[in-house]
């Protein structure tokens, strides 16, 4: 059997550099931290002089703040549109200081007070009764026992009232096992990074106790044109990157793309879209036309760039294709170096 996996999690694939960081570390490392906070930045945002590959584009000082605000007592919430690498950064924050970003609960409108604190094995539980072989620990049992950070995804898609069962493990830093008598308490390293879309609120709101518990950092949608061009393109060529054949990416697409995407976030020749235009959704349209063009054997094009855009973007949208169309005839229609692209848009939105 093949041991190839799909996607490795951050400390997989960036292993060689965690553990140069490791070896060259001379800064203070706060309590149960594997890097200091300085490090922790350099392994996120990038070091030139050491080799380390930036993987974070955008604020650098925002990386700062959300380093500094695991290392207090309040958890880290980081808040913002679909696709503006929350879930990324926190796997990055994780990997750099715990060593590990698989403590993780992904927050759903099912997820139960157990999948937060601890279940049993059922079969020993009837066979013994409650003992330590029997119970079943949670990602955040196990982080507060290992001094490490877990990590929450999506947590106003959980009911408020499994939301309010974090409030008193952040408080007193200890989990209670009254079946067995005894209590679980944090060691150094501890701590919650959760994650939530804008485009979630008001599904479960937080409650004021809750949210007190942690520092918020809204993590916004990358306006740079160069920067994120360059991110594009660094997170597609990674896809590839253990590929028998690789595709040749035309730069110029992407940067059209980018434009593209840029022009429809500041509304100019259209109403606002209610497609979520984030750089992961670009990244995903550029990998789909690599992906065409390198199966199909073809050089990409603007017509296969209008494709995947009907296909990521629009989806069930139907208000969305009116507003592409005028999109087309009051901005593309001028810039003729995107004649291709026009054409391509005017067969799928100008029907």
């Amino acid at each position: 059997m093949s041991d190839t996996i799909m996607r490795a999690r951050a400390e997989q694939a960036y292993q060689t550099e965690l553990t140069q960081l490791v070896e060259a570390d001379s800064g203070p490392r706060p309590a149960g931290w594997q890097l200091s906070a300085a490090a922790v930045k350099r392994f996120i945002c990038g070091d030139a002089k050491l080799g380390i590959k930036r993987k974070y584009y955008g604020d650098d000082a925002l990386v700062e703040r959300a380093i500094v605000s695991i290392m207090g007592n309040n958890g880290l919430m980081m808040v913002g549109e679909p696709g503006t690498a929350k879930s990324m950064l926190s796997e990055l924050l994780a990997a750099a200081i715990s060593g590990t970003s698989e403590l993780l609960i992904q927050g759903t409108a099912g997820t139960t007070e157990e999948q937060i604190k601890y279940s049993w094995n059922f079969a020993m539980l009837l066979a013994n009764g409650p003992s330590l072989e029997a119970l079943l620990k949670s990602p955040v049992y196990q982080a507060m026992e290992q001094g490490k950070l877990v990590r929450i995804e999506e947590i106003t898609r959980c009911p408020q009232e499994i939301q309010d069962v974090l409030i008193s493990l952040m408080s007193e830093k200890t989990l209670t096992i009254p079946e067995l008598g005894i209590a679980i308490q944090a060691k150094p390293g501890f701590n919650i990074i959760a994650t939530a879309n804008l485009l979630d609120r008001g599904v479960n709101e937080m409650s004021s106790a809750l949210k007190r518990r942690f520092n918020f950092e809204t993590v916004p949608v990358l306006n740079d044109v160069a920067l994120e061009r360059e991110l594009i393109l660094n997170q597609v060529n990674a896809r590839f990157a253990d590929a028998a054949e690789k595709p040749q990416l035309d730069e110029e697409l992407v940067q059209l793309l980018v434009q593209v995407f840029h022009d429809l976030r500041h509304n100019l020749g259209a109403q606002a879209l209610d497609a979520t235009l984030s750089t992961a959704e670009a990244v995903n349209i550029v990998h789909s036309c690599a992906l065409h063009s390198l199966y199909w054997q073809t050089p990409m094009s603007a017509e296969q760039l209008a494709q995947q855009m009907h296909g990521t973007l629009i989806k069930d949208k139907a208000d969305d294709v009116k507003k592409l169309a005028h999109y087309l005839d009051a901005v593309v229609r001028e810039r003729k170096e995107w004649r291709a692209f026009f054409n391509a848009g005017k067969a799928l939105w100008m029907k």
